[in-house]
């Protein structure tokens, strides 16, 4: 089965390569795409924070992985691909919570999206808390050490 999918929106902003860390610091403006009309952000400010699908389009079929060591590290366990974030996934799909800062017009500006200028979006929802994390996120230590500049 195929599944066809079209972007929503674009990222804009400051970052043209995939870079593991320094996010933070990061405003991406997400534009609409002009088959998609306005009242899509009817409401929207009223969320904090947003949860971005995107699509990976700049990684190439023979960089998928399927395991791995995180960023190539042999300090860190050889990890399947459905327990990291890796970007060199089998279906290129990212997903990321972002705080929602502005909405003008066409756009809205968010803080916290690990996406490149020019990456499409596919779907935008917000964040609400009933969809939350209902007990303690529990997670092995070697993530913590991969994640400490990631949003610096």
């Amino acid at each position: 089965m195929d599944i066809i999918l079209r972007p929503i929106a674009t990222v804009k902003n400051s970052r043209t390569i995939p870079v593991d860390d320094n996010w933070g610091a990061i405003i991406s403006e997400i534009e609409l795409a002009d088959n998609i009309p306005d009242e899509v952000f009817n409401t929207i400010t009223d969320f904090s924070h947003l949860e971005i699908i995107f699509y990976f389009d700049k990684v190439q079929n023979e960089n998928i992985v399927f395991s791995g060591h995180p960023r190539g590290n042999p300090a860190y366990p050889n990890v399947g691909i459905f327990g990291q974030r890796k970007k060199d996934r089998p279906n290129q799909i990212g997903l990321c919570t972002v705080e929602l800062l502005e909405h003008k017009g066409r756009s809205i500006f968010v803080k916290y999206l690990d996406a490149i200028n020019g990456t499409p979006i596919l779907d935008i929802k917000p964040v609400m808390k009933e969809f939350g994390i209902k007990k303690e996120i529990i997670q092995p230590a070697w993530v913590s050490d991969l994640m400490k500049d990631y949003w610096k």
